[in-house]
């Protein structure tokens, strides 16, 4: 078995451990959407962008309760972040041309979640062989966009989308 080791990955997670407080929950409070790169406000959850996406268009959909385990998300809540995952996907879709889509959530700290103590589901979009030599063996991410372009796109088309 061959193992590649990806020591900047781990670098990232234990910096997540030194934040006082929930980086999310903070987020929140911070009074600019734009600069806490929060793309969407909804009843009981939000879309965020993720700050080390894997792709161009990587966002997160979290609560706004402060939770750590899914089981303890009220159904309304639940419900409007499975509704959000099909809206970003619509969106992604839209925006990307991906050839397939990730979902996903990490929860605990030992299933690699970076902020453990606040669930979230990532939505990105993914392409044929987008995992290539410069993130895998070189250590590099490849994105061909800047965040605040993927801001701006992704909440216009949320809006947009709200509106139709």
């Amino acid at each position: 078995m061959d193992y590649l080791w990806t020591p900047w990955r781990y670098a990232y997670v234990t910096a997540a451990e030194k934040i006082s407080g929930c980086l999310f929950c903070d987020l929140l409070k911070a009074g600019d959407d734009q600069k806490a790169n929060i793309v969407y406000r909804g009843r009981h959850c939000f879309i965020i962008l993720n700050t080390y996406p894997y792709t161009s268009g990587h966002v997160m959909i979290l609560p706004y309760a402060h939770l750590d385990e899914l089981w303890k998300l009220p159904i309304e809540a639940a419900h409007e972040m499975m509704d959000l995952s099909q809206r970003m996907e619509t969106v992604l879709r839209r925006l990307y041309s991906p050839n397939g889509v990730n979902l996903g959530m990490n929860i605990g700290q030992a299933a690699g979640a970076g902020v453990a103590g606040h669930i979230h589901m990532h939505v990105l979009p993914r392409w044929v062989a987008d995992a290539n030599f410069m993130s895998v063996v070189g250590e590099t991410r490849i994105l061909p966009e800047a965040l605040e372009t993927t801001y701006s796109r992704i909440r216009g088309a949320l809006e947009a989308q709200k509106s139709s």
